[in-house]
């Protein structure tokens, strides 16, 4: 599979504006987090209903509130590894991990979206699954080691200088690890929604891109493993 040239130029212009919106979401304060990922969440579950309502157009309703709570789980686990809900009594882990590990996991799926990509274009065979045919088993297997590998040496560096530098080191091996596996979890389910409701896209609110789900697919199936392990292992 070789590289579409205007693809990637359209996907790099996007993927940069989206970038830029997202750290300052990120990065800002607690109340830009907290708007950012409501905007994630509603935008994901109206395109969410929008394709159950394709797949089962008579009765939609229940599979729609299963997706809400689908989408709202993640985002709320999020938001609390940023620390907006701290607990009586207890440290707020925004104290603990700053921003530091929703910023990890966001990182990590990029890394190994992205890496996952140029190696399947460059090098790929090896069909991955028939749920999404342009996924090679060389893709995905680069895209994740690539991404344990910078996530777990080079995101430790970054945290230490600019963000909280208590956390270990083996602790991003992990997150990118999780980010990894269950990312491309998360992308292969929504690639089956797509493919049984007869769509290329969730939306088109970013061009090359497509939309909400597309783009945070990933981070709704990874986020409450990391979860998990943060809060029990961390």
């Amino acid at each position: 599979m070789a590289i579409h040239i205007q693809t990637l130029k359209t996907r790099s212009l996007t993927a940069l504006i989206f970038v830029v919106l997202m750290l300052f979401g990120l990065l800002w304060n607690e109340w830009s987090f907290l708007a950012l990922f409501t905007v994630v969440h509603f935008g994901c579950w109206f395109e969410f209903v929008r394709l159950v309502k394709k797949i089962y157009p008579q009765h939609w309703l229940a599979p729609a509130l299963l997706g809400l709570v689908y989408i709202t789980m993640p985002i709320v686990m999020l938001l609390d590894l940023r620390g907006l809900f701290p607990r009586p009594g207890a440290p707020s882990l925004a104290t603990a991990f700053a921003n530091t590990i929703p910023i990890a996991i966001i990182v990590s799926i990029w890394v190994n979206d992205t890496m996952a990509y140029l190696v399947g274009s460059l090098i790929g065979k090896t069909p991955f699954s028939r749920i999404s045919p342009k996924k090679t088993w060389e893709g995905t297997a680069g895209g994740a080691i690539i991404c344990v590998l910078a996530v777990g040496f080079l995101f430790p560096l970054i945290a230490e200088r600019f963000f909280d530098p208590f956390i270990p080191r083996q602790t991003y091996f992990v997150i990118a690890a999780i980010a990894a596996v269950f990312g491309t979890a998360g992308d292969l389910l929504e690639s089956k929604l797509k493919r049984v409701a007869d769509v290329k896209d969730s939306g088109h609110i970013m061009p090359g891109h497509g939309g909400f789900l597309d783009r945070f697919d990933s981070l709704l199936v990874t986020t409450p493993f990391v979860w998990l392990f943060v809060k029990n292992f961390a």
